[in-house]
């Protein structure tokens, strides 16, 4: 992935030296103010400004309330199936995310499919699985995640053993595993012993096959009482299992909601993240309107050099196709 200014050299678009009037650059024929060559030099994320409309090769294109700028190469994005595609069943959105053009995917869970079915399936459309979570408990009851859950610590060696199968079968290189809720007036430190002794177990069973635990901080406001919340904390965890291959999975939409920060937050712990999410805050929409500037973060990612997936875990505001406008103009880039 390149920012703006290797955008510049690798396409060939000319641009002078500064001329005397502050630090005016000239692109083609057309001159643009912009103060990005000092950012770009300190390491930081270097958008254009908003005054441009359009660079030669690297057109903005408009969707939602941000602009898309391609000045940053195309990150390598994963269909939510859970949340994306929900106008067909679950096994032909597949097929409608190869359509879409995605090349990989991730869902919750694959449980009520065999696994060689979903195996199947991803190869017919050559899709590649990035992520799914281990067994979360009685979803239906309310359960979410049974990691951090005392007296179920069978439950949950179980647990990990059915998702090795389905990730094996998949050739899925990354699984979650949920914490769980942490009931009002529990011993804490009772929960956190007991879900670090499991991660370990976890981490370990998976290192046996080359596959990567991860943990997701969530926001309360969308799932109350979840035991793990923040990135720090998240973080801090991973350092107490003391595997190497467990990392974050870093929902950018749980995180601007509980803390915000992003750009530092990503600055700061980005070695150790395993897996990013994105959706629209407050919305929870497709990543192209909101509160989040999702093309300066995209930017910052490049700049991080972060070379992992991106999974778009979001409910579309219509039909998923037709909220698929941003995802075209990096496509396209």
């Amino acid at each position: 992935m390149h920012c703006f200014a290797d955008t510049l050299r690798l396409t060939g678009v000319a641009h002078t030296e500064p001329q005397a009037q502050g630090n005016a650059e000239f692109i083609g024929n057309e001159a643009v103010q912009i103060n990005f060559m000092e950012s770009h030099l300190r390491g930081l994320p270097t958008p254009p400004p908003s005054n441009i409309e359009a660079f030669p090769s690297s057109p903005v294109a408009s969707a939602g309330s941000h602009a898309w700028p391609r000045y940053c190469a195309m990150p390598k994005f994963a269909a939510n199936l859970t949340m994306m595609f929900n106008e067909v069943p679950f096994p032909e959105r597949f097929a409608a995310a190869a359509k879409a053009g995605f090349h990989g995917v991730e869902f919750l869970f694959p449980y009520e499919l065999a696994p060689q079915e979903v195996g199947r399936l991803l190869k017919h459309h050559a899709l590649q699985n990035v992520l799914f979570n281990f067994p979360p408990g009685n979803w239906g009851a309310g359960e979410r995640g049974i990691a951090s859950l005392p007296g179920r610590e069978s439950d949950f060696r179980d647990s990990v053993a059915l998702a090795i199968e389905y990730a094996l079968a998949l050739g899925t290189p990354c699984l979650h595993a949920m914490a769980g809720l942490l009931p009002t007036g529990v011993d804490r430190q009772k929960h956190s012993i007991i879900y670090i002794e499991n991660l370990r177990y976890a981490a370990r069973e998976l290192a046996k096959h080359g596959r990567t635990l991860l943990i997701e901080p969530i926001n309360t406001r969308d799932i109350p009482g979840y035991f793990l919340n923040t990135q720090a904390e998240a973080h801090a965890i991973c350092e107490a299992v003391g595997e190497p291959n467990i990392k974050v999975q870093m929902d950018l939409y749980h995180a601007q909601i509980v803390e915000g920060d992003l750009a530092v937050k990503l600055r700061k712990y980005i070695q150790r993240v395993g897996h990013i999410q994105i959706a629209s805050v407050p919305g929870r929409h497709e990543p192209d309107e909101g509160e989040v500037n999702y093309p300066y973060l995209f930017c910052l990612l490049d700049d991080l050099k972060y070379d992992g997936w991106i999974g778009c875990e979001y409910r579309p505001r219509g039909r998923t196709e037709d909220g698929l406008g941003w995802y075209r103009d990096f496509a396209c880039s």
